[in-house]
């Protein structure tokens, strides 16, 4: 998918309705409530590599991100990046996280982040493990899971109060 059918993409995501439940894969796109997800480009796996074409589909995959980066900035101003690292741990440890930054803490580092036309848009680079294929993904969500008074609605209280 070159960088224009990439743009489409996650487009149409921004224009479809957001899904009340949790959805698996359907037209390209998975989600959960207030959120699609979907691949931009998917890499080949890597289980009988010896490292180069996994270094050279990283090199691309990060290019390819950095470009849709500087586009999608274009649009829509400097983005947030969002280390994803503290989410995970946060998981793993048993609290709670909020979608979809726990649908995506176990695959992706870093999301670039905007408020793009009422709503949430990220992009970042995943792969669930050193084998399993690179992820060029998109997410789009109703908000921004970060923000403090969705904590409140969501019942786990302010960060001052979480303790």
């Amino acid at each position: 998918m070159s960088t224009v059918e990439q743009l489409a993409a996650i487009d149409r995501l921004r224009a479809r309705p957001l899904p009340a439940a949790r959805g698996g894969p359907s037209r390209g796109a998975e989600g959960g409530p207030g959120f699609h997800l979907a691949d931009l480009r998917v890499s080949e796996e890597f289980w009988e590599d010896d490292g180069s074409r996994m270094r050279e589909a990283e090199e691309q995959f990060e290019a390819e991100c950095e470009a849709l980066v500087v586009l999608l900035s274009r649009r829509w101003g400097e983005p947030r990046v969002l280390d994803l690292t503290e989410h995970l741990i946060r998981s793993a440890e048993g609290e709670a996280v909020p979608e979809p930054l726990a649908t995506l803490c176990g695959c992706v580092g870093v999301l670039y982040a905007w408020g793009a036309g009422g709503r949430w848009l990220a992009v970042g680079l995943g792969r669930q493990g050193r084998e399993l294929p690179l992820r060029l993904l998109a997410v789009v969500a109703e908000e921004d899971p970060e923000t403090p008074d969705r904590e409140d609605r969501d019942g786990r209280g302010s960060p001052e109060t979480r303790g």
